[in-house]
């Protein structure tokens, strides 16, 4: 006689399982780290073009808290220029706000208030992000109640003009937007840890939003506390992209096809750079290679002031090695 056999059964997540378990993990989050995002809110004198005269500018922004005594971090741009900044905590009080630095370069600023025992979040390792992981964004643009999109990781090691012309490097690109007002609040993992530090969006393309990463986010908060600033060093010069030609590349045995062409040099400044000509290309900083005015921009850090500094450059079209010693940027 034959055996007849049950049919198969497969079991099915149904959507809304899944879409409930993506749920409880935003909400849970949320609910964990939303004492910690702050309101800002800043008074900044600017000059009316029409009238010529000076008048207060109300402006605000998100930050959050890193330290259960009140350090604070949010953007640069949001407290740019402030006359007097204050802080709206989630429990309803107003505070005052100090700055006790602020970093036009990476687009990051640190508040300090004088209160204690306050929830802080921490900085995880943004080393190990991997894209498509869960991203958070939480902001409190108004005060009164916050403000959270959710999405994904889109794109790691993305960078970013700053206003001061540097670029910030190591940006995470993520599809969860940036609503108005929620500039410098934090994005986080699904933990409820800074991944980064909400600091802009592309108005011409939808849903495409920047952060700067926890790493460099953390890095510049330290110095900013310690120090007030972070220390970079500069070479008093003007310069310019240059395409380099095919001859010169093989002379001198290049590795890259571009170069920095020094058009000015700055005299009587904190730094020795009388080597220099007008009309060298920079090439090499400490035989790294140097072929965009960015790429010397990452070699003048903090380590090189007032150091001795060996520099390739291009003179009549062959390499000469020279010595500079940066002073350290205002």
């Amino acid at each position: 006689m034959e055996t007849i056999q049950p049919p198969v059964q497969f079991i099915q997540h149904t959507d809304h399982e899944l879409l409930d378990a993506y749920s409880k993990t935003i909400t849970g989050v949320v609910g964990s780290i939303a004492e910690a995002v702050v309101h800002i809110e800043v008074s900044k004198k600017i000059m009316d073009r029409r009238t010529r005269q000076e008048r207060v500018n109300q402006g605000s922004g998100s930050g959050f808290i890193i330290s259960s005594d009140g350090f604070i971090v949010t953007n640069h741009h949001v407290i740019e220029n402030a006359g007097s900044i204050k802080v709206s905590l989630a429990d309803g009080r107003k505070v005052n706000a100090e700055l006790k630095g602020s970093d036009r370069s990476t687009d990051i600023a640190v508040l300090k208030i004088y209160e204690n025992s306050l929830k802080a979040l921490s900085f995880a390792n943004s080393d190990q992000l991997q894209v498509g992981q869960i991203a958070i964004a939480i902001g409190n643009p108004l005060g009164l109640q916050h403000t959270v999109t959710a999405g994904v990781v889109s794109a790691l090691g993305r960078t970013l003009r700053a206003s001061d012309g540097r670029l910030i490097d190591d940006v995470i690109q993520t599809d969860a937007s940036l609503n108005p007002g929620n500039s410098g609040g934090p994005l986080v993992n699904s933990l409820g840890q800074v991944i980064g530090v909400n600091t802009a969006m592309i108005p011409t393309a939808h849903g495409i939003c920047f952060a700067v990463s926890s790493n460099l986010a953390a890095y510049v908060s330290g110095k900013l506390i310690m120090q007030g600033r972070v220390k970079r060093g500069y070479l008093g010069l003007a310069g310019q992209l240059v395409n380099l030609t095919e001859r010169m590349i093989a002379a001198n045995r290049l590795q890259r096809n571009t170069g920095v062409y020094i058009s000015e040099i700055e005299a009587d400044i904190p730094v020795y750079n009388s080597e220099l000509r007008s009309g060298d290309i920079i090439v090499g900083f400490n035989d790294h290679p140097v072929a965009t005015i960015d790429d010397l921009h990452k070699q003048l850090n903090e380590k090189t002031i007032g150091q001795k500094i060996q520099v390739q450059v291009l003179r009549a079209g062959h390499k000469t090695t020279i010595t500079v010693i940066p002073g350290e940027m205002r």
